[in-house]
Formats: structure tokens, sequence, C-alpha cells
């Protein structure tokens, strides 16, 4: 029973089998194969545009190199206060910034909110010396507390950053769990709302190790090449990149992973609701689930064997925080969670309700 995150999965079978016949033989480097060019390829035709498109083989790098090419060293990055660049990433975004200030905006649910965003710029007037300048807005989908922007929100949010001069970015570490659970299509979830710039994940959907870095204006990319081999995220042999994202989007694969994950999550969401003395933080919308349980169930299911993870927040509404006596835990399934383990935990928890 391992729920701890899905980046514990395995890889994929296809993904698996992909980059194993791309080991046969010689292929050029440095991303000049032909996995790679067919990769790039196909996110042009998946996004209904002619993209730019870098692979790499980390989120973190993915993220913290989007925004070095969007921000300036003297920038603000508005993000939420709990987001993945915020929270965990040791400072890489503002390193590959060279200084650029990541400015934390609260929020229910770990969403920023057009009010809170308007605020938040407020504080930060244009041209005032002793200040970083606006530079970039970096929106989650799915959010760390799993949770989704609407693609009006998401419209909403990147209009009033386009009228104050700021690029956007979005960390899709986890952009086809958020895709198949609002049913949109990968344009409407980035370019056509607004989005500049999509860090786009694999990697916790069934890769080894593999993301693309996607400029929906070409011309922005010009010079994206060299930044990505100066920090040291150009890999020689890029075809084992290509192969892994090549597969991944291969007949819908993607969507199929994400969809499991998000199902499988459901059933757990479901199941734990139920229980007496459980609740969730927020609902469920991807592959994650977030309950509120009897803190006498956790020494119990780790005795067994389950692999869950305590989780802290600030954006837990107070009505539903946790109070004396509870534990707030982030549970993650994968396209690899079985029903079968669902169920268990779902059934060693209710033995421990009250």
């Amino acid at each position: 029973m391992n729920f701890a995150s899905d980046n514990g999965a395995g890889v994929a079978p296809e993904i698996l089998e992909a980059i194993v016949a791309s080991s046969r033989g010689f292929s050029a480097a440095y991303g000049a194969d032909e996995y790679t060019k067919a990769a790039e390829a196909k996110l042009s035709e998946i996004f209904e545009k002619d993209v730019a498109a870098f692979l790499l083989a980390t989120g973190t790098g993915a993220n913290a190199l989007a925004l070095g090419a969007i921000a300036a060293p003297w920038s603000a990055v508005f993000c939420h206060e709990e987001s993945h660049i915020h929270d965990d990433e040791c400072g890489a975004p503002e390193f590959f910034t060279g200084g650029a200030k990541l400015v934390g905006i609260p929020g229910e649910g770990g969403k920023i909110t057009l009010d809170a965003l308007r605020e938040t710029l407020g504080r930060f007037p244009r041209g005032l010396v002793k200040s970083v300048q606006p530079g970039a807005l970096s929106l989650s989908q799915a959010t760390e507390a799993g949770t989704i922007y609407t693609l009006d929100e998401i419209a909403a949010l990147c209009d009033l950053a386009h009228r104050n001069d700021l690029k956007t970015h979005m960390d899709g570490a986890r952009f086809a769990n958020s895709l198949v659970a609002l049913g949109a299509t990968p344009s409407a979830m980035s370019w056509r709302a607004g989005v500049d710039i999509l860090s786009f994940g694999a990697t916790k959907n069934g890769a080894l190790a593999c993301e693309a870095l996607i400029f929906f204006d070409r011309a922005a990319a010009e010079t994206f090449a060299f930044q990505r081999k100066r920090g040291g995220h150009t890999l020689s042999k890029g075809r084992f990149l290509g192969a892994q994202m090549r597969a991944y989007l291969k007949d819908g694969l993607w969507l199929q992973l994400a969809q499991r994950a998000n199902r499988a999550a459901d059933r757990l969401a479901q199941g734990l609701a139920a229980l007496p003395g459980v609740r969730l933080a927020w609902p469920r919308q991807v592959n994650e689930v977030f309950p509120i349980v009897p803190r006498a169930v956790i020494a119990p299911l780790q005795a067994a064997g389950a692999r869950i993870y305590e989780w802290t927040s600030r954006a837990v509404a107070p009505s539903v925080a946790p109070r004396e006596g509870e534990a707030f835990l982030r549970l993650v399934c994968s396209f690899e969670t079985k029903d079968a383990e669902v169920d268990q935990l779902i059934a060693m928890t209710r033995d421990h309700c009250d």
C-alpha cells in the first residue's frame, strides 16, 4: 500500500519498452535524434500550435529554467505561497533566474484568486526603484493541494497578468491528471487560456525521467537552447528523453495513465469520506486525496506497511482544519494503484475510526 507519492511508482511498460528499443544502435546526440524530433512534432500536434518544445529530465529543472527564460533577476515571480517552486525546489527558481524574488500569495486549496493577485500586484508598483519589478505569474495545475483551476480561472488570472505586463508560466507536473479531470483539451488549458510557457510533466505519470518545457511563442525560445545547456540540463544522449516522450504521447497513453490514477484516487476519497471521524480538507479533483483522520489510525496503518504522508498546510479553511487528536494526510495514487490496495487502506482506517 504505497500512497506516499506518485514518484514512487514504476515506469509504464510502454515507455520502458520504448527506452530499450531506442537504445539499439547509434543516434544523433544532444537532442538532434529522430526520437526527440518526433516527440517535438507530436507536442505541436496535441497542443494544436507550432510550439517550441525542449525535453528535460526533471520537473525542477523545467520550472526553474522556464522562469529563467521569462523573469529578470530584479523581478518578482508571483505564485501561491505553498507552490512547488516556492517551497520544494531548494532555491532553484531563484538560482536560474539570477535572483528573481518569489512572492507567495495565500489562498485556500492551493489556488490564487483574482482578488489576491490584484492586491499583491498593487504592492509592487512598476517603476519603484527600491522594489523588485513585476515579472511573471506562475500557476500550478494541479496545485499542491490537488485542486485545479477551471479554464475560466486560468484565463482571468492570465489576462490580469498580461494587462500588467507579466509573462505567465504553468507548472504542469500533473497536467495530464488535471486535463482529464476537466475534460478539456491541452490547448484550452494552456495557450488558449493565456499561458505563455508550460512545464509539461510526464515523470509523475509513468515516465522514467522526462518533462517538456513548451514555449507557445517560438520567438521567445530563440536562445533557450543555450540557456538549457548552460544550466546543465542538456542530455548528450537526448534520444532517451525523446523515446520516453514519444511513447508517453502515443495513442493517448498519457491520458489513459492519468485516468487510472484519478479513478483510484476517486475510489479512495469516496471510501474514506464515508467513514466516521474522517473528512476531506477539500474535494478530490486529481490523483491526490487530503483526508483529516483520527490520529489513532496512523500507527496501525504504518505498522501494516502503508506508505502514507502527514501533511501541513495553511491553505485549509479554518472550518475543516485539523483539531487536536487528528492527523492531516496527503495520499497519492498512481497509474499502478490497484483497487485492492485502496480497499485495504479504507478497511484498515475503518477499523480504527470511532
